[in-house]
């Protein structure tokens, strides 16, 4: 992995529990003490993609505080590829055999980190993509259609102004950030990319985008205009002991480095995996595995998703609510708890 740009700055392994921000309430009055968790489901067969067909589910569940003035800024996640069903041997989707396997909830606590913030998140399901597609643009126009449908609710109108009626008019659509793990890191890329953000649904602005562990590779070969970004601040997140993506995530950078128009960053967290980001792919979760290539060394998952906390904290107080305070732990002027990384920041051109 390239590691040129204008900052490389280590960090260090620190001890104590991870703290996002200061106790008490955010400035949009949320009181980090109470945060509420509820999901939506309208089926299995919700959703069929315009462009492939691909028949998918419209599932998510949702954290959010308890209470808070105006509106908030609205996260929606996206997770990679793994089990569609809880059958390992499922064929089909529905799934023929078992339940939808819930990986969307493996994100669980980082939605609630972040709402304690002053977020609205939506982590989504993609177990009928995982089921039948290869396609990224699916995993893309799917994300776009939660958007949609949130959209909708922000203005009290469509299907989940009826199933969420105290978010209704609560969210600002004007301040949105994704992020996705593994399949679903290119899948947000996509999302954002220059090249398809005029696919996003009407008063949708996209502010943030964070691909975690995220696959990359341009097809066809060394055409990347499907995913590069350069209109929108992105995190790429990485492990050094992924097993199955390694750090090619990184490549996203390389890719905007002189054409960017927003900040770009990127951390290393040196011993950690892929799969330990989302709880419900991680032993002893069943169906869980270890895919660490560094197995001796490697973090604890707790210590990684808390480093994952800070990291995306930061970055989403940074660029969905321009709070300076966080620019320290995106810079890397301050040392990243629990996790031995390295940061670098692309600047913008201009």
């Amino acid at each position: 992995m390239r590691r040129s740009g204008v900052l490389l700055a280590a960090l260090v392994m620190v001890a104590g529990s991870i703290h996002a921000g200061p106790a008490g309430a955010t400035s949009d009055g949320a009181d980090h003490r109470r945060v509420s968790t509820v999901e939506y489901d309208l089926g299995d067969t919700a959703f069929t993609d315009p462009e492939t067909g691909t028949v998918s589910e419209i599932r998510a569940v949702v954290h959010h505080p308890v209470r808070w003035r105006g509106q908030l800024p609205l996260i929606v996640a996206q997770h990679g590829s793994w089990y569609a069903c809880t059958a390992p041997d499922a064929q089909e989707w529905p799934c023929d055999k078992g339940e939808p396997f819930p990986g969307y909830r493996g994100y669980d606590y980082l939605g609630s980190a972040l709402a304690e913030r002053g977020f609205v998140v939506v982590s989504i399901s993609v177990d009928g993509i995982n089921m039948t597609s290869f396609d990224y643009g699916d995993r893309a126009r799917l994300l776009n259609e939660h958007l949609r449908l949130w959209g909708e609710l922000a203005r009290g109108a469509g299907s989940l102004a009826r199933r969420l009626p105290g978010l209704v008019g609560r969210v600002d659509m004007a301040r949105v950030g994704t992020m996705g793990h593994s399949r679903g890191g290119k899948g947000v890329m996509w999302q954002a990319s220059d090249k398809h953000r005029s696919a996003w649904p009407a008063g949708v602005r996209v502010r943030a985008v964070l691909p975690l562990a995220p696959v990359k590779f341009d097809w066809p070969e060394g055409d990347n205009s499907d995913t590069l970004v350069t209109r929108v601040p992105v995190a790429v997140v990485t492990s050094g002991c992924d097993g199955a993506v390694h750090e090619r995530g990184q490549e996203y950078l390389d890719d905007a480095e002189g054409t960017t128009r927003e900040p770009a960053y990127s951390v290393s967290l040196t011993h950690g995996n892929h799969n330990f980001f989302n709880t419900r792919w991680t032993p002893p979760s069943p169906l869980g595995e270890d895919d660490s290539t560094c197995p001796r060394e490697q973090i604890s998952p707790r210590r990684q998703q808390n480093a994952l906390v800070t990291y995306a904290t930061a970055f989403y107080e940074r660029h969905l609510k321009g709070n300076a305070a966080f620019d320290a732990v995106l810079t890397g002027d301050r040392p990243l708890p629990h996790v031995d990384s390295a940061t670098r920041v692309v600047v913008p051109v201009g």
